[in-house]
């Protein structure tokens, strides 16, 4: 692993990269598998470059191709919330999500956090693996949730 400013860090496995410079990012990749996605069907494009402007981002590659994707909003102190992690089907079953998630838990200015929280319907087995669980107290967890927010563009209720 290297860093530098801007939280720039990345990990190499073989031909595999992971990488948090965000130049590197296809935009594209990530949204086209975002807007099918279980957890942000009908994503916007815009709200998609949003959501990465303002989170820490994880990109994965094979070659100069991003093959998937995770970010982190944080304030880099007590609490991230991991999301929109995903590896492309082509590249599933090579363990490239855990090494994905591994990266991410691992990036330096991530350290020392109070609470890392993340919503998944899709694949829980494989956050188990690295040591998340269930929450503790769900009763002190609260949410606003609007689950058409992105069929109706972004617009309040």
């Amino acid at each position: 692993m290297s860093e530098g400013a801007d939280h720039l860090a990345e990990w190499r496995q073989g031909e595999f990269l992971i990488s948090t410079d965000r130049r590197r990012l296809d935009i594209d990749t990530i949204h086209g598998f975002l807007v099918t996605s279980s957890w942000a069907a009908g994503i916007a494009r815009d709200l998609v470059v949003r959501s990465i402007e303002s989170s820490l981002p994880f990109g994965l590659y094979h070659g100069d191709r991003q093959i998937g994707f995770a970010r982190v909003t944080t304030d880099y102190t007590t609490f991230a919330y991991l999301a929109d992690v995903f590896v492309i089907e082509a590249y599933r079953g090579r363990k490239l999500g855990r090494w994905l998630t591994e990266s991410v838990m691992a990036h330096p200015d991530l350290q020392g956090l109070r609470r890392w929280l993340l919503a998944t319907s899709t694949a829980p087995w494989l956050y188990e693996k690295l040591g998340w669980t269930f929450l503790k107290r769900p009763e002190i967890f609260m949410e606003l949730y609007d689950p058409d927010v992105y069929r109706r563009g972004g617009e309040k209720r």
